[in-house]
């Protein structure tokens, strides 16, 4: 009788931990499938403590220019990884209201969300859809590179330095942010002030993505994607005559920081 009690026990205790290794899996996967089906939130801000490195003490030009780069290009990385996952995640929607039609409210909760983030007049999900995909993707990193050099003096201008903006993206709530030396009397606007160098940069490439102005930018995207042709900061730099009242000079100058600092 003992041999059989023994046995049982371990056939027992075999089951609990087959239903144990189940529930595991199990559990696993609905994370990742809940995973999958939610929207990457906002980029983390550095902390607040975090400030600009002082690229003023860099006294070789061309140094100071790669020590900028370096510093920036991990953020701007982050958040086209974040923009490519939000690309992903609409196509993940789309493929589902395909599948299952109106029947499920779930994919159509998860479209108004992204159409939220992304400023997109949720109507009719497949015009939304279509609206998103002309907004949401990356920014090449060439063109954010040298907007920040050219709006932040490569880092060192007042803005940057007390503000953490370095592309001059105005608001227009008193005490949001530094009032321009050159602002005219009956202008209201101050340059915006950050919390980190971080957030100027998933601000600006947030800009770039769901402002009116730029929507010239985002269809010469568009269109490049579709013709199956790289997206480069030279090219995409002819949709941003709205980001400098100097037009197309300023579009020029972009281009030629591109080519001079052969970041193409």
């Amino acid at each position: 009788m003992k041999v059989f009690t023994t046995i049982n026990k371990k056939i027992n205790t075999d089951k609990t931990i087959v239903v144990v290794l189940i529930l595991t899996l199990l559990l696993i996967g609905l994370m990742l499938n809940s995973h999958r089906w939610q929207a990457i939130p906002d980029a983390i801000e550095a902390p607040l403590s975090e400030a600009l490195p002082d690229f003023t003490s860099i006294t070789q030009v061309a140094e100071r220019k790669q020590a900028f780069f370096d510093y920036l290009r991990p953020f701007i990385r982050q958040e086209n990884q974040r923009i490519r996952y939000d690309k992903a995640f609409l196509a993940s929607i789309e493929s589902d209201i395909g599948k299952i039609g109106d029947h499920h409210r779930s994919p159509h909760r998860k479209l108004q969300r992204l159409a939220k983030r992304y400023r997109v007049e949720a109507t009719n999900p497949d015009e939304t859809i279509e609206a998103l995909k002309l907004r949401i993707d990356v920014i090449p990193e060439s063109l954010v590179l040298v907007q920040a050099a050219n709006e932040s003096a490569w880092g060192t201008s007042r803005f940057a330095k007390q503000a953490n903006n370095l592309f001059g993206q105005w608001c227009y709530t008193k005490g949001c942010g530094l009032v321009p030396k050159s602002r005219a009397a009956n202008a209201k606007h101050e340059v915006r002030r950050f919390d980190s160098p971080q957030a100027s940069i998933v601000s600006y490439m947030r800009n770039l993505n769901t402002h009116s102005a730029y929507r010239d930018f985002r269809i010469i995207r568009h269109q490049l994607r579709n013709n199956g042709q790289k997206l480069t900061g030279t090219r995409l730099a002819d949709g941003l005559e709205q980001y400098s009242e100097r037009r197309g000079e300023y579009v020029e100058e972009l281009k030629t920081m591109i080519r001079h600092n052969n970041l193409e």
